[in-house]
């Protein structure tokens, strides 16, 4: 019998507030100076009272909502005790027993809980001696979602990572930045023989997509070949060695019970009505998963093509509008166009789509002009670049730089007289047999048309009279 992974996450995502969860300093993820956004709430300091961020606690029921999960109609704050120099008060505030969310599911695999807790500060560690300590990330609102160990396999975990925070970039609630620290991902992983769990190990801050998957998938070949070799599994936490690409165990692992959990006494506990569940629910946007199929559907697109468009909101919904404003247009064309040309763009400039100058009814009609022939396809590139520039409409652009395709056929039949007449070698060459040598000739054709030719034209001005 095979040794089978059982694989459970604990996934972290700092939201997207304006303050910190207890207190009112900036929620500022992108602030390099340190110790810039704290007070003495967020720095423990004695007699300070918290007080509980009303979007924070919002965020974490509209992602209970996406997942199909239950709001409880009563919640409450603990505190989780431990100690560690980023840690200002000894505890951290953070939700046991009585979470905001209980149950759901992303991707097939079961949710245990999602809960509401702060965020710690950030250690930058110096000389062997020494280590500072950065507070302004301490009170950051932080949602843990945790799942039930219904995941087989690193590439599942890989899967559902992404489409986690897929989710809650659309739901608009964090960034979920990996590279930030705004997500951070932990694996409890077994293995074992038969219907019996294993004994897991806990690895600890993964912050990339290639660390989860690299430490899963070698956490469970290290424990199947050491089980192989009679060598027992211990219970611990691990981390991720990226220079290696190897799990080291770091400690051995503490229980629930250690950390002293109990009910936190200065804030009230939390009552969730049946109104605001609903308001909540009628603010969700259309799903990842949702908007796949539907776009599958209606617009004949395939599944690869789908997961391009749906990786980025703002891409997805360009995507969208553009098709809406088109009229000769077809869908496929438009993905084709946006994903190859206007995002190329794009990410040469560094910038998200949304922030181009160019609207989705502009992208739309410059895409009509390709189909309906106005333009062959390199015209259309450079009026897309001119849009990109100016934020002109391809209509004005067109008619100012005079770039209407040329499709008469005695002016094209002219063109091409006068091609083969200057070009005897690259005739010479076309006649035994070398077929860059058309490629040549059309070249040269579309140069002296400015661009405007019609490449699949000339090919067959070119071949006819090349044939006589």
């Amino acid at each position: 019998m095979e040794y089978k992974p059982t694989i459970g996450l604990e996934i972290h995502a700092e939201l997207k507030t304006k303050s910190k969860m207890f207190c009112d300093c900036l929620n500022d993820p992108d602030e390099k100076r340190p110790n810039v956004n704290v007070c003495p709430i967020c720095l423990a300091h004695p007699g300070v009272l918290p007080t509980i961020n009303k979007k924070a606690v919002e965020s974490v029921i509209k992602l209970g909502l996406a997942l199909g999960g239950e709001i409880p109609a009563h919640s409450k704050f603990d505190r989780k005790n431990y100690f560690y120099p980023d840690l200002p008060k000894g505890y951290q505030i953070s939700q046991y027993d009585e979470p905001l969310v209980s149950g759901g599911s992303l991707n097939g695999v079961r949710l245990t809980r999602i809960h509401l807790e702060e965020d710690t500060g950030r250690l930058q560690h110096g000389s062997k001696d020494s280590s500072l300590v950065d507070f302004n990330r301490a009170g950051i609102p932080l949602m843990e979602l945790v799942t039930e160990p219904d995941i087989k396999s690193a590439d599942e975990a890989l899967t559902f990572a992404k489409e986690l925070q897929l989710t809650l970039r659309y739901l608009g609630i964090s960034d979920a930045d990996m590279e930030k620290g705004q997500m951070r991902v932990e694996a409890n992983i077994s293995v074992s023989k038969g219907s019996d769990l294993g004994t897991k190990v806990e690895i600890k801050n993964l912050n990339s997509f290639q660390s989860i998957k690299g430490a899963v998938g070698y956490e469970i070949k290290r424990q199947i070949e050491s089980l192989g070799e009679g060598i027992k599994i211990v219970q611990a936490t691990a981390g991720w060695n990226t220079t290696t690409a190897e799990t080291y165990i770091q400690r051995i692992k503490e229980n629930a019970h250690d950390y002293r959990y109990m009910p936190e006494p200065d804030l009230p506990p939390l009552e969730v009505n049946a109104d605001l569940i609903e308001r909540l629910r009628v603010e969700l946007p259309e799903l990842p998963g949702a908007k796949r199929k539907r776009f599958m559907k209606e617009y004949s697109l395939t599944i690869d093509q789908v997961d391009v468009l749906v990786a980025d909101r703002s891409v997805a919904e360009f995507y969208e509008e553009s098709v809406s404003e088109a009229e000769k247009a077809t869908p496929q064309l438009i993905f084709n166009y946006l994903t190859s040309d206007l995002l190329g763009i794009a990410n040469t400039h560094g910038i998200n789509i949304k922030e181009s100058k160019v609207e989705p009814i502009d992208f739309a009609h410059l895409i009509d002009l390709l189909e309906e022939g106005t333009l062959n396809s390199r015209s259309a590139k450079n009026v897309l670049a001119k849009m990109w520039a100016t934020g002109l409409d391809p209509h004005s652009i067109v008619k100012e730089e005079n770039l209407i395709q040329v499709t008469d056929v005695e002016e094209l039949k002219s063109v091409v007289l006068k091609i083969i007449e200057v070009n005897t070698k690259a005739i010479k060459d076309y006649k035994n047999g070398k077929d860059s040598a058309l490629q040549f000739l059309i070249g040269k054709a579309m140069a002296e048309l400015r661009g405007r030719g019609n490449p699949e034209q000339l090919k067959k001005l070119f071949e006819a009279h090349l044939s006589k």
